[in-house]
């Protein structure tokens, strides 16, 4: 895959209504600012996603085993677990709030909010099953299609409202700038624990950089920003929802329905095929296809069986492990290993020297991370991501530092 496959792969992934609905949280800072918290949060969020995409290209592995260095190599298994987990939860997400999407915008007679959900699983576990070499052409042709039908979306709302409204727009109130700028980083962010299971098909390692990081900056701005003007001038709290009904509302149905269907596919076939790239690392001889086969399965069952809200804010709970812990990997990687990782670190025997395989001050230090994170959360309006990441990089380093010498492994 060369830059451009990276580019459509994460501008796909970031086409999403997760991402309209998320930009309509926003809404209380007002237009202007709003639209600097976007930007300023996608520059600061995109970095550490790109930069774990680095590990995958360059060492040829997925995000998972990347763990491993830092983590130890049973010290990763705890990663993984929680990594299958949460994705399994978040594809019962994406299909749930595609079915109900697909249904409001086409509610075909003998579907209806099942049937939609049905069909959208099958049809993502059939595009995880395809591989990298398929996903190329596949994406060459669904996601271009998904950002010229998303021009017409925003043309439809700017011609609905007009710009004016929108900067007109005086800020609700409630929202600290700075508690928007981590809701906007923590995005880019969440994707992480996947990255390095796509960069590590790369031609190229700065090709596969910059294609992720400007695929996923450009669109997932773009969705962000709809969802932001979208709930400023409607008052919608479900501004996803409402920018369909809207192009509905002027004929473009079908348009509509495409944008739903293939946003989710594009989106969630990452959740599946990670999970069973995730599990494979703690069961090496785990079959690919079946893997994703049975994590496609729980997941539309997941999604007919249960509202998202149900479990939504236990997947965002687990998804706050991963801030912290990836401070870890990038700091393990670029400045304890000089970023350089060779076979070795990845092997079984290579962490002998881990306490039965796992490293205890990678997870003294997550500890801390997880800690920091959730207190921020609680008691502060400063942001939580980014403190949590640099506190968790900081402490590892200083304790592996102290405690064991670099070149030991």
């Amino acid at each position: 895959m060369g830059g451009i496959d990276f580019f459509l792969l994460w501008a796909g992934a970031a086409v999403s209504l997760a991402e309209i609905w998320a930009g309509g949280l926003l809404a209380p800072l007002g237009f202007a600012s709003g639209l600097l918290v976007v930007i300023f949060g996608h520059l600061i969020g995109n970095t550490p996603l790109a930069l774990g995409g680095l590990i995958g290209s360059r060492a040829g592995v997925s995000t998972m085993v990347g763990v491993r260095p830092s983590f130890g190599t049973r010290g990763s298994y705890f990663a993984s677990l929680l990594n299958v987990i949460q994705l399994v939860g978040w594809t019962g997400v994406m299909l749930w709030i595609g079915g109900k999407a697909a249904q409001a915008v086409s509610d075909l007679p003998g579907i209806g909010f099942r049937g939609w959900v049905a069909v959208m699983g099958v049809v993502t576990t059939v595009w995880a099953l395809a591989g990298h070499r398929f996903w190329k052409w596949l994406h060459r042709i669904a996601v271009s299609g998904l950002l010229l039908l998303s021009v017409l979306m925003t043309w439809i709302l700017v011609s609905e409202f007009g710009w004016g409204s929108l900067f007109r727009s005086a800020p609700g109130g409630g929202m600290p700038f700075m508690l928007g700028l981590d809701l906007v980083i923590a995005m880019p962010i969440s994707w992480l624990p996947l990255v390095s299971d796509y960069s590590r098909y790369s031609r190229g390692t700065w090709s596969a950089f910059w294609g992720t990081w400007i695929g996923y900056f450009i669109v997932s701005s773009w969705m962000y920003i709809v969802g932001l003007a979208a709930s400023i001038v409607t008052r919608s709290p479900t501004p996803d929802s409402m920018v369909m009904e809207l192009m509905v509302s002027w004929g473009f149905v079908l348009p509509a329905l495409i944008i739903v269907l293939f946003s989710t596919f594009t989106t969630t076939f990452l959740d599946i095929y990670s999970a069973t790239v995730s599990s494979i690392n703690i069961w090496p001889h785990l079959d690919r296809s079946k893997g994703v086969i049975v994590c496609g399965a729980l997941g539309t069952i997941v999604a007919l069986l249960f509202p998202a809200t149900a479990y939504e804010h236990f997947l965002t709970f687990i998804g706050s492990v991963f801030i912290p812990l990836f401070g870890i990997v990038l700091a393990d990687y670029f400045f304890l290993r000089g970023d350089r990782y060779t076979r070795g670190s990845f092997e079984r025997e290579a962490e002998g020297w881990y306490r039965r395989g796992i490293n205890g001050w990678a997870f003294v230090s997550w500890t801390a991370g997880f800690l920091i994170y959730h207190m921020l959360q609680r008691f502060s309006q400063i942001g939580s991501s980014v403190p949590s990441l640099l506190a968790a990089a900081g402490l590892y380093l200083a304790l592996m530092r102290v405690m064991r010498r670099p070149d030991a492994r």
